[in-house]
């Protein structure tokens, strides 16, 4: 009996560990299994750091990326890779890919620089990439060597526009985006910056892409407001936290890395940024109206010149200067509630000074952007249409600043009042979005 009182104790003590080292194994052992790291494969190399940043420092170079697009439009390449390159240091370089759900092999990469370096030791540069073959890339960054496998510290760039490649003109988002290079400095033009976005809206421009360095608290207020509405796209520029930006054009008379903080490189992004999103897009300055004078609205002067010269990409608008030291006498557009707003009144000034033709004068710019390879500031260097140079009765721009031609008296300009024809909605839209930031004088 005794036994067989052990015999049980035994087998249920046997029973007792079993059950014991059963619960272990099963309950303990994933856990532990699930805090070891898995091995590193091609679904976790691909989730390795995006970049958020608008300006991205290419690892071992002394280059920076902006942003990547697809692009099909030159053959044998299908990604054009924005960046600001060093012209002295550049070395072979190599595009690496993830696909969806794996990495890809290297694939050598085709730079090109822009031909606009004014003598800056920066310029604008596009990396041209192919695609491997099977893959359907939704990421990609650049390597100085071809057999790097995984880039645990280099950031990818997002490939745009490769879900709308293809997209009919007409039935893109926008009709038209204004381009606007570059801010910087204390620059605080409000009045004029709120008269010239309301009067583009009136002239039927869908969104204003601005890339900000920095400017002045009260035009950043504004800035802001437009944003939240929607119709300005804020960029942010940090070129001065990577570069010794220059304030010139000219690197031997202004010095400095790279031409006005980097405005050949924002203007060409923003082409490519609106490649499939905007059927035109209008490059010029933030105090630059490019304005029709024979038509309503921009919609109807482009139907027209489309019409008349169907295959025109880029069409060149002259830029006349309004001195903004001579005002219009009646004083009838002289606002008090605008009296505390920083910044130029342009319907105040009337007068407009023909351009001085024996010299270079430049122009600004409509484009068809799916027509434009590169752009300089005054000029399309690379297209895939015609140019077209748009008569002067027909549109010109409308830019009130600093005279040129500082000689010139008032019975030598022309009296110029196109603007006042928009003057009944212009006014109270302006009022409208002043008072919305807090900035109209209602005593």
């Amino acid at each position: 009996m005794e036994l067989l009182k052990h015999f049980k104790k035994k087998l249920v003590l046997v029973f007792i560990t079993a059950l014991f080292l059963f619960l272990v194994f099963t309950v303990k052992t994933p856990s532990t299994y699930n805090s070891i790291p898995k091995p590193s494969g091609p679904q976790s190399a691909c989730s390795m750091r995006i970049s958020e940043q608008t300006i991205t420092p290419l690892n071992n170079t002394k280059h920076l990326l902006v942003s990547a697009y697809m692009d099909q439009r030159v053959k044998d390449f299908d990604i054009r890779i924005i960046g600001i390159f060093r012209r002295d240091s550049i070395q072979p370089l190599h595009c690496f890919f993830c696909c969806t759900g794996y990495l890809s092999k290297t694939t050598p990469a085709t730079i090109l620089q822009h031909p606009d370096n004014f003598g800056f030791p920066f310029v604008t540069t596009d990396v041209m990439c192919q695609i491997p073959q099977n893959c359907n890339a939704t990421r990609v960054t650049l390597l100085t060597t071809p057999d790097k496998e995984s880039p645990s510290t280099d950031q990818w760039l997002p490939i745009r526009n490769k879900d709308t490649v293809g997209q009919k003109e007409e039935n893109m988002q926008f009709d038209f985006t204004v381009c606007i290079s570059n801010l910087f400095g204390d620059y605080n033009n409000v009045l004029q910056f709120a008269q010239t976005l309301e009067m583009y809206k009136l002239l039927g421009v869908n969104r204003v892409v601005i890339y900000n360095t920095s400017c002045g608290l009260e035009l950043n207020r504004l800035l802001q407001s437009y944003s939240d509405e929607g119709f300005v796209e804020m960029v942010p520029w940090p070129i001065d936290k990577h570069l010794n930006p220059s304030r010139g054009w000219l690197h031997s008379e202004h010095g400095g890395d790279v031409h006005y903080f980097g405005q050949l490189t924002t203007l060409n992004e923003c082409i490519y940024r609106s490649m499939e999103r905007s059927r035109y897009v209008l490059l010029n300055d933030i105090d630059e109206i490019i304005m029709p004078y024979q038509h309503d609205d921009l919609m109807s002067l482009m139907n027209t010149l489309r019409n008349q010269h169907p295959n025109a990409g880029v069409f060149l608008i002259e830029n006349h200067i309004f001195p903004k030291k001579h005002f219009e006498p009646s004083g009838r557009f002289h606002l008090p509630q605008w009296n505390g707003v920083p910044g130029i009144n342009i319907l105040e000034h009337i007068y407009r000074a023909d351009p001085a033709r024996n010299i270079y004068h430049p122009h600004k710019m409509i484009v068809r952007p799916r027509m434009v390879e590169w752009t300089s500031v005054h000029e399309v260097i690379k297209n895939f249409g015609e140019r077209y140079k748009v008569p002067l009765d027909v549109c010109r721009i409308i830019h009130v600043r600093v005279a040129l031609q500082g000689s010139l008296t008032l019975e030598q300009l022309n009296v110029d009042k196109r603007l006042w024809d928009f003057q009944e909605k212009l006014i109270p839209n302006v009022d409208k979005v002043l008072k919305r930031v807090g900035m109209l004088n209602l005593t």
